[in-house]
């Protein structure tokens, strides 16, 4: 049986609906923090509290077609069978029908709706133990619907049980698992030619300090893969041929040169550009819509998009690809199940080149300096070889490498990995994670004021460089952008180091605008005014809040003309005339969206 992903999802939500069903429709992809994870993983994950007790205000009968995100085995997607962004169709009884009218609905479903064959149904149920019987009634209740007992398969509770772990006073039960065969095979043998394309869990138990006690109020909760099930219903063993995809993969084809049926390589990264796009896209284009960073889901999220434009590199097309697959997935694939991308479609493809530009700017610098570090460890590897030919070699990359690929060149952990393993090295991550901690623990101490302005000392000097900073700040508002931000500083005696907030490197000309309005002020010899007044008035007189953790509710304020008004705790000269010359030694990226400013006075 032909079918499309827009007739599959119409098909299981009107058959639900006929059986008494309410379609309570999808929620955000993003987790609300109420079960401690990023996204929602499972269909049933947002239907929790009510699988728990609670009432629904939509009835006893359920159904949805549920968007999840789950990125714990992002390293396999690029074979036939991964996405980070997958649908789960789903149903639920909350203490209504059991499992006589289940077993039987699911079986109509998948043979009468869909037209999978009733004899190559293959089901699995729990097969008991001390503290629960053998499901024998869901057995029973298959085997009266015409599958053969030699079909169905008793498991242990690692296979056919759910409850929440860890937890007592909850509902728990056996489940019943539909499996096919993933290829038309005339005599398929279980479990080997065999997928599960989903299951029905039955919560009748309630999981107590000494075992389990049977619930009054019996629930089901059923859950089956959309992107697996249109694989099947299509007669496919590759997941990216269903309409879901091919069309993204045809436009990859066209941009390429290079035929997806080839295989190899290609074929691995058409694939991982393909799901990662789609992933984006509805992340960003999401109820709850998040923006690539560098902590939390926007991390996942940053990763995500980042593999995608190191695999279109791979291809040989650029990175502004992603736009046009983006267009694809927003106005043909989900323009019915997701229409919310369309209203969001202009704001969506905006943050993807937003992303894509920064990422280009450093890919390059980060990859000649992944080069150095893997030429490092060659030259190592071959001086030592020719002293001692016993030297076993060495294959790790550094972890204040791979920090500094992370700090410096907005390269994610995980990238470095890639990148090391394609080359039979590995990363010492408990290295990297030593450097997070120690790059962690200064800004912890920078946001609380602890090293006032960036300072590692009080001398004269490091006032005046201080100081500097507050004209610096000005000035890159006026030449570059009112939103250029301090993101961090550090001073010395010899040198001033500034982090602000910039998508792009500064060209010549910006570089140069900069230091003359700088060294203009400087010649102005202004006086550096200092008062102390309540937050409220310094944000009223628009003083600049840097760090505004910081801040109590009385703060000190600094105005150099009406050039410059901060906020700030650390020390000032009396007069700008006392700085000497400024001049700008270098400026380059600090981290992703983040520019860096090495400058001195003369």
């Amino acid at each position: 049986m032909k079918i499309t992903s827009k007739e599959l999802r119409k098909k299981w939500l009107s058959f639900y609906e006929s059986k008494g069903h309410v379609n309570i429709g999808a929620v955000s992809l993003i987790g609300d923090g109420s079960t401690g994870v990023m996204f929602n993983v499972a269909g049933m994950q947002p239907l929790m509290p009510y699988l728990l007790g609670k009432k629904h205000p939509a009835g006893k009968r359920l159904c949805n077609v549920q968007g999840c995100v789950r990125t714990v085995d992002i390293d396999s997607v690029g074979d036939a069978s991964h996405f980070t962004f997958f649908e789960m169709m789903g149903n639920w009884s909350l203490g209504d029908y059991f499992k006589k009218e289940k077993t039987a609905w699911t079986f109509e479903f998948l043979t009468e709706c869909v037209g999978l064959d009733k004899d190559k149904l293959c089901v699995t149920v729990f097969e008991g133990n001390e503290s629960a019987p053998r499901d024998e009634q869901t057995a029973d209740y298959l085997a009266g619907l015409g599958i053969s007992r030699d079909r169905i398969f008793y498991l242990p509770k690692s296979d056919n049980w759910w409850e929440l772990e860890g937890t007592t006073g909850t509902p728990c039960g056996p489940d019943n698992e539909w499996f096919y065969p993933i290829a038309n095979l005339d005599r398929p043998v279980f479990p080997d030619d065999y997928v599960e394309i989903g299951n029905d869990v039955y919560m009748q138990y309630k999981k107590t300090q000494t075992g389990y006690e049977p619930l009054e109020n019996k629930n089901v909760d059923t859950g089956f893969g959309f992107d697996r099930m249109l694989l099947f219903l299509n007669g496919l063993s590759d997941g990216y041929k269903t309409d879901l995809f091919a069309p993204v993969i045809a436009e990859i084809e066209s941009l390429s040169g290079k035929k997806y049926d080839d295989g190899g390589a290609p074929q691995r990264a058409m694939r991982i550009i393909a799901d990662h796009t789609r992933t984006s896209v509805l992340l960003i284009g999401d109820e709850q819509g998040i923006l690539p960073s560098n902590t939390g889901a926007g991390y996942i999220l940053r990763r995500i998009m980042r593999r995608a434009i190191r695999y279109c590199r791979q291809l040989e097309i650029p990175s502004s690809a992603l736009l046009a697959l983006a267009k694809i997935f927003i106005r043909e694939i989900y323009n019915e199940a997701f229409p919310l991308l369309k209203e969001k479609e202009d704001y969506i493809l905006e943050e993807i080149a937003k992303e894509s530009e920064r990422f280009e700017q450093t890919l390059n610098q980060g990859m000649k300096e992944f080069e150095k570090c893997v030429g490092g460890l060659e030259r190592k590897n071959e001086f030592m070889a020719k002293s001692n030919p016993a030297y076993q070699k060495e294959t790790v990359i550094g972890g204040k490498q791979a920090f500094r690929l992370y700090d410096t060149y907005g390269f994610p952990l995980e990238l470095t990995q890639e990148l090391a393993a394609e080359r039979g090295l590995s990363v010492d991550t408990e290295g990297f994670n030593v450097c997070f901690e120690e790059h962690k623990e200064k800004s912890r101490v920078l946001n609380k004021g602890e090293a006032k302005g960036g300072l590692e000392s009080h001398s004269e000097k490091a006032t005046a460089y201080h100081t500097a900073t507050h004209l610096l700040n000005a000035a890159l508002k006026r030449v570059l952008s009112p939103d250029c931000n301090q993101k961090g500083s550090n001073i010395t005696d010899e040198r001033m180091r500034f982090d602000f907030n910039f998508p792009r490197p500064m060209t010549a000309e910006e570089v140069k605008a900069v230091e003359d309005m700088v060294n203009e002020k400087i010649g102005e010899d202004l006086p550096v005014e200092y008062k102390e007044m309540s937050l409220e008035e310094a944000r009223a007189q628009n003083f600049v809040g840097v760090f505004d953790a910081k801040y109590g509710d009385v703060v000190k304020t600094y105005s150099i003309g009406e050039f410059s008004k901060e906020m700030c705790g650390g020390p000032h000269v009396a007069r700008t005339g006392l700085l000497g010359k400024f001049r700008i030694v270098k400026e380059q990226s600090s981290s992703a969206g983040i520019r860096r400013i090495k400058a001195v006075l003369e």
